[in-house]
């Protein structure tokens, strides 16, 4: 496999994603981060920060056009500096809201009442949910976009979840994807300039959940405009429409396959999706040893008020 992947280590993740791009970022006044580990609802707040950005509409062709993602590649030979340009370019008329599954110091940190004022919304999922659907999301990606950029689909791809979770998971140490995450912003959780949110949460309460990033946000909307926007951030309607939420414009080559981006969305259905005991525990032994908080572990795996 292509061993120019970085992030935490050099075999961490797949070459199109690039951390350090977001250290060449020039950030504005009141920019928003979305920060989530894969499968972990990032799609879904990427939808609901731009709904709330627009008072509800349908008019995007794709969402990552609205919200680009920070740390990615389109194709081998773009340069960070493109990236960079593509960024700059985008209107000075509207806040912008980025994707990132990088956390601090990767993704660049300005506290509260530091310049420039940028919001971080920050989404946590029960780690063994996001790995069984992060499985046939990486095998949703195309044989064109695996040729693209020269990596073998076996290195990514397994059909069932054992072998995925030691072959691919466990081999290349991608446990630290999510609760090294979980270890850098645990500690910046009451600031307030960040918003902790965890996907168990927002599927129960979805209405509460909405005009919570509206507050923190600080957007205030019509009635009519609620009504779009929850409509339009319904699992349903982006089930419906979603070509939107599949990433087609960004890469050179198409990247998903129809289908790939919006799941199924369930919780609490880890073991039928091939969540045994022996990985369960394997994971939790994994969670104690990068992050050496248990309050911080117990709270990504149940969501719940904040500890």
């Amino acid at each position: 496999m292509n061993e120019s992947m970085n992030n935490d280590s050099p075999r961490s993740g797949p070459p199109w994603i690039q951390p350090a791009i977001q250290q060449q970022i020039r950030w504005r006044e009141n920019d928003v981060v979305i920060s989530v580990p894969a499968k972990s609802g990032t799609t879904w707040t990427m939808n609901i920060v731009h709904q709330l950005f627009t008072g509800g509409t349908t008019d995007f062709r794709d969402i990552y056009e609205e919200v680009p993602w920070i740390e990615f590649l389109g194709h081998p030979a773009q340069t960070h500096q493109e990236v960079v340009e593509r960024l700059d370019a985008m209107s000075l008329a509207r806040r912008r809201a980025f994707k990132t599954h990088s956390a601090p110091p990767a993704v660049p940190f300005f506290a509260a009442g530091a310049s420039p004022r940028v919001k971080y919304i920050v989404v946590f999922r029960n780690p063994e949910e996001a790995l069984v659907s992060f499985r046939p999301f990486i095998d949703q990606h195309t044989d064109e976009w695996f040729d693209l950029w020269q990596v073998p689909r076996e290195a990514l791809c397994r059909t069932e979840f054992r072998s995925f979770y030691y072959e691919v998971i466990d081999a290349k140490r991608m446990q630290n994807k999510f609760f090294g995450f979980l270890d850098a912003w645990w500690p910046l959780r009451a600031e307030p300039n960040v918003l902790f949110l965890h996907y168990s949460d927002m599927k129960h309460e979805h209405e509460a959940t909405v005009r919570t990033i509206a507050k923190f946000l600080g957007i205030d909307l019509t009635t009519a405009q609620w009504g779009a926007i929850l409509q339009y951030t319904s699992f349903r309607w982006m089930k419906e429409h979603e070509e939107k939420f599949e990433a087609r414009t960004t890469g050179k080559v198409p990247i998903l396959r129809t289908g790939a981006m919006i799941r199924r969305g369930e919780t609490g259905s880890a073991r039928t999706d091939g969540m045994t005991d022996e990985i369960a525990q394997h994971l939790r032994e994994a969670a104690a040893e990068i992050c050496r908080d248990p309050r911080a572990v117990d709270w990504y795996y149940g969501g719940g008020p904040l500890p």
